[in-house]
């Protein structure tokens, strides 16, 4: 396999549990070499320093040579045999040259290099499609089937045909894509549409393979095959849009055919030809051994690698976890934004946002008396009230013959006094106190237009008002936003699965302007590849399952790390740890000047490469001179790009923002 930084692919690895990440990590072979050859290397290192005899720290030195570059020598071989030539195998013979002519740290460095670089992108690439397989895990092994005689036989999944009815119990994960035909419950369906809230379900509604069933019976018939599911076709397009994505390659990469062709050609005359003319043997294999070592690409792999792992390292200092050097060059060609809604843009769960009591009812106690019901519920919105109650010191009652109805909302004694609260449907059990009805029906109507979730209060029957929940837009994220367009001179767009009315609204508050609402996962990467049309690059940033296809669609896909899903994670280039909105407008402006840092780098490279070119073609370079030119056009650009490890680099980069 090649070693090329950021381009190599992983051996495929079981899928196993964080705490055994370890574990994870020796069963890639690339890991296991790369691990090796590093230590073999700093024992030889070691061993130079200490004075030890030089056969001690050639061998340790050798093994490493050993370990790192079979691999890439390797690969090279399967290349030069499609008569292709790449850098992998310049890389193994301007080691063993270099070894040849006693410079064999040299070589060394250069082996650990190429099999740090392709381990770290082996572990990214196996661990992205352990989770996509493990997407598949959300459908439930076995559901229960109900027979034409009425019985009910517990069956793999798989096995369901379209037509058949199934029973979903409460608290159980739904077996297949269906509609209901009886029963009423109230379904997650975050790993669908991303949406917090549960959404209910009666007869006629569909239900999704993978989602968590409520607290009710669901009777449900069977209308699509498993492998036509919707979790099935997530999985499906996160594969193709990963699979359609051009192979990414460093800047240098690009230009290595060539590059390596020239340096093989001009090395093999420069041997030849003197020979042909009756030169010297020994001369001869000395000055073309000395013209690849000064060729070889040792500076321009450490121009390019430096600045870009050392921008990664200052990003994560900082709650970016940006996946490999490409990514981090990437980023700087970053030209258009989109964002998911729920969870990205906003915090991802509804808070009481209005209060609007009716009658003779204080907002306090309106809120007091509904806390206090919703108090032994688990529902999100339950959830929501009794925070803000908290929030507001209120000292909640026991509640008594609490009961609840899915699709509908609770009900309990409290304080003597029966308290429903629930969904708008309530009122079409009152019957007295009309002119209340209608002034809580306006408050509905006001909310929903706004895209908020309306919870009516009912006391003893009677219309006491209405809470308005809304999720919360993430105070970092207008921001943000202007700094993003600030940036890239487009303002960002909102992808999200929502209705229209509550993507307006939130996209407002922000300052977004361009809203596409009511997507499915393949209407996201239908929309992302829309905006890459004229050569535009789109980096999309999303939380959910369900943004998962679009993330590896996107030319880079960005994660939020704190609620984030496994697979939008892994599916993602980088992620924002904290989800920190801010850190993204920053850590473009990072990878654009480790961008400028990387081209200074390789002018720099370039510059002592040519002469020492030119003076080994046209004079007599001496071998020391050559090597000492050679190694310190590298430790020039290496300690160039150390500098962005900085704090310093950060702070201007979050600025150029600002």
């Amino acid at each position: 396999m090649t070693t090329h930084p950021g381009t190599a692919p992983a051996a495929p690895v079981q899928a196993g549990p964080p705490q055994r990440l370890t574990a994870r990590l020796w069963a890639l072979p690339e890991i296991r070499w790369a691990a090796l050859a590093v230590l073999l290397f700093a024992a030889g290192g070691i061993a130079q320093l200490a004075g030890a005899p030089a056969p001690v720290w050639w061998a340790l030195y050798l093994a490493c040579y050993a370990a790192g570059g079979w691999e890439p020598a390797l690969a090279g071989l399967r290349a030069l045999r499609e008569r292709t030539l790449d850098v992998d195998l310049l890389m193994i013979v301007a080691a063993i040259g270099a070894a040849g002519i006693g410079q064999v740290f040299d070589g060394a460095l250069l082996i650990v290099i190429f099999a740090t670089s392709g381990a770290l992108e082996a572990f990214a690439t196996a661990r992205t499609a352990d989770s996509v397989r493990a997407l598949l895990d959300l459908a439930p092994e076995q559901a229960t089937r109900v027979e034409p005689d009425g019985s009910e036989r517990s069956v793999p999944s798989g096995e369901l045909r379209v037509g058949e009815l199934i029973r979903i119990r409460p608290g159980e994960r739904i077996g297949a894509d269906a509609v209901v035909v009886d029963g009423t419950s109230e379904v997650d369906q975050a790993t669908i549409t991303g949406e917090p809230l549960p959404a209910a379900k009666a007869a006629g509604d569909e239900v999704f393979a993978g989602t968590l069933n409520g607290t009710g019976t669901l009777l449900a018939r069977v209308h699509r095959p498993a492998g036509d599911s919707v979790i099935a076709r997530i999985v499906a397009l996160v594969e193709q849009a990963s699979a359609s994505k051009a192979r990414t390659q460093l800047f240098i990469e690009k230009v290595e055919q060539r590059y390596s062709i020239g340096v093989v050609v001009a090395t093999l005359a420069l041997f030849v030809m003197p020979l042909v003319f009756g030169a010297d043997l020994r001369s001869t294999l000395l000055r073309a051994m000395t013209f690849m070592i000064v060729a070889s690409p040792c500076a321009i792999v450490l121009a390019t690698m430096p600045p870009l792992l050392s921008a990664i390292a200052l990003a994560g200092r900082h709650g970016v976890l940006v996946k490999s050097a490409v990514v981090m060059e990437k980023l700087a060609d970053t030209n258009v934004v989109a964002f998911d809604k729920t969870g990205t843009l906003t915090e991802g769960t509804p808070r009481v946002a209005e209060i609007h009591p009716v009658g003779t009812i204080s907002g306090e106690d309106l809120l007091r008396l509904a806390a206090a019901a919703e108090h032994p519920s688990e529902h999100p919105i339950a959830a929501a009230v009794v925070a803000a109650a908290h929030d507001r010191g209120l000292t909640l009652p026991a509640a008594a013959d609490f009961d609840s109805a899915p699709g509908r909302g609770v009900r309990a004694a409290v304080d003597g006094r029966l308290v429903q609260v629930g969904s708008p449907i309530l009122l079409d059990t009152v019957t007295a106190n009309l002119e209340a009805v209608s002034q809580i029906r306006a408050a509905v109507r006001t909310a929903q237009a706004a895209g908020r979730t309306a919870v009516v209060v009912l006391v003893d029957g009677i219309p006491a008002g209405v809470l308005t929940l809304a999720d919360r837009i993430r105070p970092a994220a207008p921001s943000t936003v202007s700094a993003l367009t600030r940036l890239t001179n487009i303002k960002p767009v909102l992808l999200t699965g929502d209705n229209p009315g509550a993507a307006a609204r939130l996209a407002g508050e922000g300052g977004i302007s361009d809203v596409r609402a009511g997507l499915l996962p393949a209407d996201k990467v239908n929309q992302v590849h829309a905006l890459q049309t004229g050569g535009r690059r789109v980096l999309l940033v999303g939380d959910g399952v369900n943004d998962a296809p679009a993330l590896a669609a996107a030319d880079l896909g960005v994660a939020m790390g704190g609620h984030g899903s496994d697979l939008a994670l892994n599916s993602a280039d980088a992620v924002l740890v904290r989800d920190d909105l801010s850190a993204l407008p920053a850590v473009i402006a990072l990878s654009r000047r480790a961008r400028r840092v990387v081209i200074a780098n390789l002018i720099i490279a370039a510059t002592f490469i040519t002469v020492l070119v030119a003076w080994d073609l046209l004079g007599h370079l001496p071998l020391p001179l050559g090597v000492a030119g050679h190694e310190g056009s590298t430790v020039i650009v290496g300690l160039n790009g150390l500098r962005l490890l900085s704090n310093r680099a950060w702070r201007r980069a979050a600025g150029q923002t600002s």
